[in-house]
């Protein structure tokens, strides 16, 4: 059993984010107050996937787009690199999921995509989504993106690897 979210898009530049990072003194960071769009070199969205069961979690972070293919890629690409190897007998997987956005019940390019991983993957894969509203409690929102909120407070994510790091 799995859980995916994703968490907000993230403008990559110089851009003020919430909390203190300790600097020398008088050598502060020099950061844009607003996020304009035309500031920015870019968007990233980081998504994150939960392995409920063995208590570990991952972050895909994307700079295009947050749609559903980008939200099965990175279930794929967990299911590839740990999952077949953790779960060698596994014939479904579950996924929690929100009930809105990208990965919502009534999105169909999310169905589709969904379908086209359990054919290439040879599973059943069973989808528990969340009534609406109660997007917080999906677990990953505490287990993996407060961390993420901590490591980069006070920090401008300047680039991708930046955010990844």
């Amino acid at each position: 059993m799995i859980s995916v979210d994703a968490k907000k898009k993230e403008w990559i530049g110089p851009f003020k984010t919430g909390g203190h990072e300790w600097q020398p003194v008088g050598q502060p960071e020099r950061v844009h107050v607003y996020d304009f769009p035309r500031l920015a070199e870019g968007k990233a969205t980081p998504c994150g996937l939960d392995d409920l069961s063995r208590n570990a979690g991952g972050v895909t972070v994307g700079s295009d787009h947050d749609t559903a293919q980008f939200a099965v890629a990175s279930i794929r690409r967990w299911w590839t690199d740990r999952g077949r190897t953790q779960y060698p007998g596994a014939q479904t997987l579950t996924i929690v999921a929100d009930g809105g956005g990208r990965n919502g019940y009534r999105v169909r390019l999310w169905k589709a995509e969904l379908q086209r991983l359990a054919t290439d993957l040879d599973l059943t894969i069973q989808v528990s989504h969340l009534p609406p509203g109660t997007s917080k409690w999906n677990k990953i929102e505490h287990r993996l993106f407060s961390v993420l909120s901590r490591a980069w407070r006070g920090r401008p994510l300047t680039s991708c690897e930046t955010l990844v790091q």
